[in-house]
């Protein structure tokens, strides 16, 4: 009763986790351009009823750029996510199935990617691409494939090490069935878990590389372009051009780590029942 209770709770939590991610993008999609124009006579104005998040400094609703920038940053995080981790997922069977030599090569380059910070990496190729969108999506997808290529490389190691895969194997088995039959059962849980772990990882990066001026554009609402706009501004009092799009971020990064835990549980039969 007891894991039946754990994954009813879990499958609840990323139904309503994944529901507001939807409500967010789609809400963030439909804002036009227009209810975010600029109005300086409503400049720096304060959490209200009418502008709960306040004003920034031209005089634009905080809260719509925020739900806005989230829907960006949402898009971002899923394309690079994808990517980094179709990378991962082909690099960790290939240096599980290959030789020793691939093996020791790719094991050289993971630890060189992961032995320097992402954010760094990340501006060096946002730079030497002509920063924007490009390359901030190619700097991202370069560099948060490691670990779950360790993992998925580790996991089919100790798959083709079982007795049901060398039994495969003397019954005549191809290679493709094997993976398709075999592995890709044990794989698609871990690929997704990883998926889901990265998203956050990779919507913070985006909010600093663009915080500090190397990702989206500045005309891009996006939340780390509204806290670099609204650093000016804290010393003069004005917390809330900073402090709510800053908690609205937290909580999404936060919501997306649980996620991926609960769907580390929905997945794992061994993780419910404990």
């Amino acid at each position: 009763m007891k894991g039946i209770n754990q994954r009813t709770k879990a499958v609840a939590f990323a139904l309503c986790m994944m529901g507001m991610l939807i409500a967010v993008y789609t809400f963030g999609l439909l804002i036009s351009e227009e209810a975010m124009m600029s109005g300086f006579q409503n400049a720096h104005q304060p959490p209200s009823w009418k502008y709960p998040f306040g004003t920034d400094a031209l005089g634009r609703n905080l809260l719509l750029r925020t739900i806005k920038g989230l829907s960006v940053s949402i898009t971002v995080g899923i394309v690079a996510s994808l990517i980094s981790a179709l990378i991962a997922a082909l690099v960790g069977m290939a240096t599980a199935v290959g030789s020793k030599r691939v093996d020791a090569v790719v094991g050289w380059w993971i630890d060189l990617v992961m032995g320097v910070p992402h954010t760094v990496f990340i501006l060096l190729i946002s730079f030497a691409l002509g920063r924007g969108v490009k390359g901030l999506l190619v700097g991202i997808a370069a560099t948060h494939w490691c670990s779950l290529a360790r993992l998925i490389r580790g996991e089919v190691l100790q798959l083709r090490c079982q007795q049901y895969v060398a039994v495969s194997r003397r019954l005549g088995k191809s290679g493709g069935w094997i993976l398709i039959h075999h592995l890709f059962p044990h794989l698609i849980p871990q690929f997704f878990v990883g998926l889901v772990l990265m998203f956050p990882h990779v919507i913070l990066h985006e909010a600093s590389i663009s915080f500090l001026g190397y990702g989206l554009p500045p005309e891009q609402p996006s939340i780390g372009i509204i806290l670099s706009e609204s650093i000016r501004y804290l010393s003069a009092g004005m917390w809330w051009m900073a402090v709510l799009p800053g908690l609205v971020l937290v909580g999404i990064v936060w919501g997306l780590e649980r996620l991926a835990d609960y769907l580390h549980r929905i997945l794992d039969p061994y993780s419910v029942q404990e």
